[in-house]
């Protein structure tokens, strides 16, 4: 009997109907368990009968993922999005296989055994085009958790290096915190996210959209790896002074698509499911501390040669994730003083974002995994800090890691600063913008790529391109307003003071901003005020400007 997910925990408007869940996140049993040794993944030859032309645009994606697609002008539906088909699903599991998941991207499903089968037997099928057995473990595996990482105490570098390493506070004292953007968290466990002290804001105004485990296939996230929740402090945790998320704003899916126990490729199928998932649900970013390369089998094992960008399965489903209009951000890995050496899968991926990682002092730290692509590739993409980096993990105290893994959500919560300042870019945009405003772009290299960022850079070359100047000093529209508008400066003031006057000639607002970055500005002050006229003071080195609103009855 297929499942579907009911009971998946959810709070946003997420639009994705039965049939889709049947077959994009159908599961035929609750739970991996240690019973199933065995899976395959199964390529299949077309999808049927399922006709694009059977499938409305609703049917597929919810209203925030088809207005993204709107956006980057991609059609929907095609071929991709339709479902696998569920008849062939029904056929391979007559004869004795499990489903765990599929891949209506890649058209291939993931089953699982209790005990070695022959894949001959599915290969014999008429709509099968290939078998992989992507897991076999007849023993123990050699990982306990692999995603462990040590923390410890410091104060030598400063806590919110992380953010002025990148200039990324320009943003955030211009209002730009990753409101309205949607991001999606990939790793191996949130363990106590529920609980630490620096996600209480995140929590109590129910940002945090969506949980699964597609290991599990359940919701149980909260209870296998504090990987994820560390990754999680540093996009969004807030601590006065001792630590400063770089997406405070944003909201989060929370998705396990790792399994912390062993190594073996059915986790780039779970990473699979996971971006799906998220692309459905209307995600903007997805940002993944994971990676892979070698396997508890070493038959299984990549090659160098294969990271190419269309080689490794996970790095193809990053790459169409990245077609949707998602912006894909991996860790670059951390194997620079191992054998590997090389960056991981999927960061080889030509639409990825490949992170490596810098100390405080923006020195290169030893682990940070090496390029170029085995193509040529400019590979990393940037740098960030990923050397004695603040999370939590501990309900009320703070500690400093290491990795790429931490140098990642640091660049991703930066990435949807800019997606919320500039909503008409797409994920290329902020890609090319990125690349441009980093310190090396001109000389960029195998071990830091294009250099580290800076976000006033980065800012003001995406609204260059983007944002219409105006012939005046300054526009504000619209006007009459519920309370929600936007101001458009002819050049970026730099630094700026803002008065909100009644008419009555009462400052009911002031804000001061020493390091203003772009040249547009949203003010939200007026949303719960009474409908009047209203005067914006806007005090710039250059002079005063001064706007009339309207604002409407809400």
């Amino acid at each position: 009997m297929v499942m579907s997910i009911p009971n998946i925990k959810t709070n946003c408007c997420v639009k994705i109907i039965f049939t889709l869940l049947l077959v994009f996140l159908s599961f035929y049993a609750h739970g991996q368990g240690s019973t199933y040794t065995s899976f395959y993944r199964v390529y299949l030859k077309d999808k049927g009968a399922n006709e694009t032309h059977k499938y409305t645009p609703e049917d597929l994606l919810s209203k925030k993922a088809l207005a993204r697609r709107q956006k980057a002008g991609i059609t929907v539906p095609d071929f991709r999005d339709i479902p696998v088909f569920s008849e062939y699903l029904n056929q391979i599991t007559e004869k004795g296989f499990t489903l765990h998941c599929t891949s209506k991207w890649m058209n291939t499903a993931l089953f699982k055994t209790k005990s070695r089968v022959d894949p001959a037997i599915l290969k014999s099928l008429p709509f099968v085009n290939d078998v992989k057995i992507v897991k076999s473990s007849p023993g123990k595996s050699n990982k306990n958790n692999k995603l462990d990482f040590q923390t410890y105490q410091s104060d030598v570098i400063p806590y919110d290096r992380p953010i002025t390493m990148v200039n990324g506070y320009s943003l955030h004292h211009s209002g730009f915190n990753g409101k309205n953007v949607l991001i999606a968290v990939l790793d191996g466990g949130f363990t106590n996210a529920e609980n630490i002290s620096s996600l209480y804001q995140l929590r109590n105004r129910k940002g945090i959209k969506a949980i699964y485990d597609f290991i599990n296939n359940s919701n149980e996230i909260y209870d296998s790896s504090t990987h994820g929740t560390a990754v999680l402090s540093i996009l969004a945790g807030i601590i006065p002074g001792q630590i400063e998320g770089t997406a405070q704003g944003a909201d989060y899916l929370l998705l396990q698509t790792e399994d912390v126990t062993t190594e073996f490729p059915c986790e780039e199928d779970f990473w699979a499911a996971g971006a799906e998932f998220a692309d459905s649900s209307g995600a903007d970013i997805i940002t993944s501390s994971l990676g892979y390369y070698i396997f508890d089998d070493p038959a299984l094992n990549y090659k160098p040669s294969e990271l190419d960008g269309n080689s490794a399965f996970v790095t193809r489903v990053a790459d169409i994730a990245a077609s949707k209009g998602i912006l894909v951000v991996n860790s670059a890995g951390n194997e620079r003083t191992n054998v590997w050496k090389r960056i991981i899968f999927p960061s080889d991926g030509d639409s990825v974002l490949a992170i490596g990682a810098v100390d405080g002092n923006n020195l290169i730290s030893t682990f940070s995994s090496a390029g170029p692509a085995s193509d040529g590739r400019i590979k990393p993409d940037i740098c960030t800090m990923g050397v004695n980096v603040t999370v939590q993990v501990a309900t009320s105290t703070t500690a400093r890691s290491n990795g790429t893994s931490f140098s990642c959500p640091v660049l991703s919560g930066m990435a949807a600063c800019l997606m919320q300042a500039v909503p008409s870019a797409l994920n290329t945009d902020i890609i090319t913008a990125l690349h441009a405003s980093a310190d090396r772009f001109n000389s960029p290299d195998s071990l830091y790529g294009y250099g580290i960022p800076d976000m006033t850079i980065a800012l003001t070359k995406l609204q260059d391109a983007l944002v219409k100047v105006p012939e005046e000093e300054s526009i504000a529209g619209p006007n009459p307003t519920s309370g929600d508008f936007e101001i458009t400066f002819q050049e970026p003031p730099g630094s700026l003071s803002i008065e909100i006057v009644t008419m009555a000639g009462k400052v009911i607002l002031r804000k001061d901003i020493n390091d203003y970055a772009g040249r547009t500005l949203r003010i939200t002050e007026l949303n719960n005020r009474e409908q009047g006229i209203y005067f914006i003071r806007l005090i710039k080195p250059s002079g005063i400007n001064v706007h009339k609103i309207i604002k409407l009855r809400n």
